[in-house]
């Protein structure tokens, strides 16, 4: 017994450090991205762009994004518009062409989802008579901003052969749910991505509103057709000694989950996909991290293990609480009997981080609620009484990670894709007025 004790202990103890040095990591790594150096040189436009929007059933908006992007602030003769219809029963293709998109259709019910939709449009492209430098790829439900591909241009312009832009929300104040998204997407573009644009590290794409250059995706071919495509793809370049640029100021307007059940249903999707391209690719990331002393691949494989970090991180700061709390009880309020039953860690030697420690992150985590954040927010002025509000309650938001990512990582076999309902029929115009 003594033996498994001990075991116990010591692997414990491996993986709580563990856990909280790679979270000391993500908040030290955040500092780099108060500082934001403006990008004032502005370069012709160069670039010809193939801009793709996937679609699934999104009558209600794809209207909205095709017209946004007709009026981008680019010549016309350099960028076409293309919307891929995949497996869509509505009036989709219809309305995308009704707007002016060249709308291609896919039916095909054995490989449903985003990535398979992708693959299917890249390989129609590259047999393509007209030839494009780079191409970039929307969700139906975005709004996508004016200067959008002049900004990833002057990326493009600059030797970055795949770009993220911004990802902003187009319905923050619709419910508490689309305001926890939009804090989460907001922190995450400054604290996340800036920070390691500044920091010369890769950049994770985002799912949409990124452009990668064509002969990359020749070169490497897409082949990211799990849950979280954007993720296997940025595993894919990384791993290939490619860097993902960051366009601060190329913004797209995502449409955020209304309620609780479909962001629950997403986010599952989102840590599913999480545990597969860790499955695959971590340990690929590791061994090019140690051999290449590539700090990016580093950098990559920690992202990948996101559900693992959170779920660890999580007990381990619920174990040490108990543990705490246990002790206290025993020593001051409780008999010798009772000791002896509750006492736990008498019998199975968990470790946990000294309390002092714990209060510590405690504290921490109050100074970032309350302090930090909202900073953060502020620089990108985005925060207003109404999100301030939300910011308030966005614990509970984050607590519903913890049993999220248990199941995504339990789930993570399951490849089937589950698509969010999008509703919020929003015109760019609306949310130019309001910025």
């Amino acid at each position: 017994m003594d033996i498994i004790n001990s075991f116990i202990l010591e692997v414990s103890k491996t993986v709580t450090i563990a856990v909280y040095i790679i979270s000391m990591y993500y908040l030290v790594i955040s500092f780099f991205g108060i500082w934001r150096k403006k990008d004032k040189e502005a370069l012709p436009p160069k670039k010809s762009f193939a801009l793709v929007v996937a679609a699934h059933n999104e009558e209600v908006v794809i209207g909205n994004i095709v017209q946004s992007l007709h009026n981008l602030d680019y010549p016309e003769e350099l960028y076409d518009i293309y919307v891929i219809a995949d497996n869509c029963t509505d009036k989709t293709a219809w309305k995308g062409r009704e707007n002016g998109a060249i709308v291609l259709e896919r039916h095909n019910v054995h490989k449903k989802g985003k990535g398979y939709a992708l693959e299917w449009m890249f390989d129609k492209l590259f047999k393509m008579e007209k030839k494009y430098d780079a191409i970039a790829i929307f969700d139906a439900d975005n709004l996508v901003h004016k200067n959008f591909l002049k900004e990833i241009n002057n990326k493009m312009c600059k030797g970055y052969k795949v770009v993220q832009g911004y990802l902003d929300s187009k319905n923050p104040v619709d419910t508490w749910i689309t305001g926890s998204y939009s804090i989460a997407f907001w922190t995450s573009n400054r604290m996340f991505q800036l920070s390691r644009s500044n920091l010369g590290l890769s950049n994770q794409l985002g799912g949409t509103g990124f452009c990668i250059d064509i002969e990359i995706l020749k070169k490497l071919g897409w082949g990211a057709t799990c849950l979280t495509e954007d993720l296997e793809f940025t595993c894919k370049l990384v791993l290939n000694g490619h860097r993902v640029g960051w366009a601060h100021d190329a913004i797209i307007y995502d449409e955020k989950p209304l309620t609780l059940k479909q962001s629950w249903a997403q986010r599952r999707r989102w840590m599913q996909g999480f545990a597969d391209v860790a499955h695959r690719y971590f340990l690929k990331l590791l061994k090019r991290a140690i051999l290449k002393f590539d700090l990016r691949a580093l950098d990559c494989a920690l992202y990948t293990v996101q559900p693992i970090v959170i779920i660890l991180f999580g007990f381990s700061t619920i174990f040490s609480a108990l543990n705490y709390l246990n002790k206290f009880f025993v020593l001051n309020y409780l008999d010798k009997a009772a000791n002896v039953v509750l006492n736990f860690g008498s019998y199975i030697n968990m470790y946990s981080m000294n309390f002092k420690l714990v209060a510590l992150s405690g504290i921490l985590l109050t100074i970032m609620q309350f302090i930090y954040t909202p900073f953060i927010l502020f620089l990108d002025k985005k925060l207003s009484p109404k999100i301030f509000l939300y910011y308030i309650i966005y614990p509970i938001y984050a607590i519903t990670w913890l049993p999220i990512s248990i199941q995504g990582i339990l789930r993570k076999n399951d490849k089937v894709w589950s698509h969010t309902p999008h509703t919020r029929d929003v015109h760019i115009n609306e949310l130019e007025k309001a910025n």
